[in-house]
């Protein structure tokens, strides 16, 4: 599976969804304003088989997306479609 927006790197997986997760609590739960520009990372499963992506639970994610070549892979934690742990 892939995760969108199409990440070169881990890390900046891990940081989209850091930076996503900050935007989701309280305002005065954090001790910086909030980014209202954070995106949500989500998932999605090219090819025939595709479609059929759980919404909750742990997968695997791939990237960067074919036709480049796989420079990384990560464990993810998923809840209501979005990616809220890489391991």
């Amino acid at each position: 599976m892939y995760c969108e927006p199409n990440f070169k790197t881990k890390k900046a997986l891990r940081e989209a969804v850091k930076k996503w997760n900050d935007a989701q609590k309280p305002i005065d739960a954090i001790d910086c304003p909030t980014d209202f520009r954070a995106q949500a990372v989500t998932i999605f499963q090219p090819g025939p088989f595709g479609g059929h992506c759980p919404r909750d639970g742990e997968v695997s994610v791939e990237g960067p997306h074919y036709p480049q070549p796989h420079r990384w892979y990560a464990r993810v934690t998923l809840k209501d479609g979005r990616i809220i742990k890489v391991r």
